[in-house]
C-alpha cells in the first residue's frame, strides 16, 4: 500500500460515524481552517531555521490538513482527494507551457511573470476581479503587498511613500517603528492596515 493511500484510509476511519474519533467527527471546513493556516506557518518556521527533520514532520502536518478537508468534502458529496490531486496536476501542466508545451521561458523571473499572467487569465475566465482574488484572510501586510502588486500591474498605483526604502533592513525597521507608534497610540497595527486595504479595494473598484 502506498503511504498516501494509508493516510487516506486512516482519515476515513477517524471520520467513521460509528467507530471514529469524536473530535475528528466534530470538525468542519471552518473549524479546521485555522489549523491549516497554523501548519503553513510552522512549515515556514522550520525552513527559516533550516530544521530539516522538523520540516519533514511539519509537511506531514500540512498534508493532513489537505487530507482532512478532502475527506469532509467527500462526505458532503463535493469532491475527494483524487479530485484535488487531479486538479493540481492539470494546473501544473496548464501553467507550464514552457515544459509541457511549445512556449519558451529563459529565466525564473520570466516564468514567474508568465505564471501570474496565467492566473490572471483564469480569474478573468471565472469572472473574478484581480483584487477580489486577494483573500481578506491574509495577514494585513501580505494582503497590502498583493493588492499593491495587482494595482501596479493594472496601472493604478497606490500613493508613493514620501521616503524611499533602499533595502530590506530599512523597510523592516520602518515597519517596526510604525508598529511601535501604533502601540503607543493604543491602535492595532494589523486592524489599521486591514482597514486601509479595504479602502484601497474600494478605490480600485471605482477606478
Amino acid at each position: 500500500m502506498l503511504a498516501i493511500d494509508r493516510v487516506l484510509e486512516l482519515m476515513t476511519r477517524l471520520r467513521d460515524p460509528v467507530d471514529g474519533c469524536p473530535w475528528d467527527l466534530a470538525q468542519t471546513f471552518a473549524t479546521i481552517a485555522p489549523y491549516t493556516i497554523e501548519e503553513a506557518y510552522e512549515v515556514d518556521d522550520a525552513i527559516r531555521r533550516e530544521a530539516w527533520p522538523e520540516l519533514c514532520d511539519e509537511l506531514g502536518d500540512l498534508l493532513l490538513q489537505v487530507v482532512f478537508h478532502a475527506q469532509i468534502a467527500r462526505e458532503a458529496g463535493l469532491f475527494g482527494f483524487d479530485d484535488v490531486a487531479a486538479a493540481l496536476a492539470d494546473k501544473l501542466v496548464r501553467r507550464h507551457p514552457n515544459v509541457f508545451g511549445n512556449a519558451r521561458v529563459a529565466t525564473a523571473a520570466e516564468q514567474s511573470h508568465a505564471w501570474d499572467n496565467h492566473k490572471a487569465a483564469e480569474r478573468e475566465a471565472r469572472g473574478v476581479g484581480d483584487l477580489e482574488s486577494v483573500p481578506r484572510a491574509l495577514p494585513a501586510l501580505l494582503q497590502a503587498a498583493k493588492l499593491a502588486r495587482r494595482a501596479e500591474r493594472a496601472g493604478l498605483l497606490a500613493a508613493e511613500p514620501e521616503d524611499e526604502v533602499r533595502d530590506a533592513t530599512q523597510l523592516g525597521d520602518a515597519l517596526f517603528a510604525l508598529a511601535q507608534c501604533g502601540m503607543r497610540a493604543g491602535l492595532d497595527p494589523e486592524a489599521s492596515l486591514r482597514a486601509s486595504c479595504e479602502r484601497f479595494r474600494a478605490r480600485f473598484a471605482r477606478a
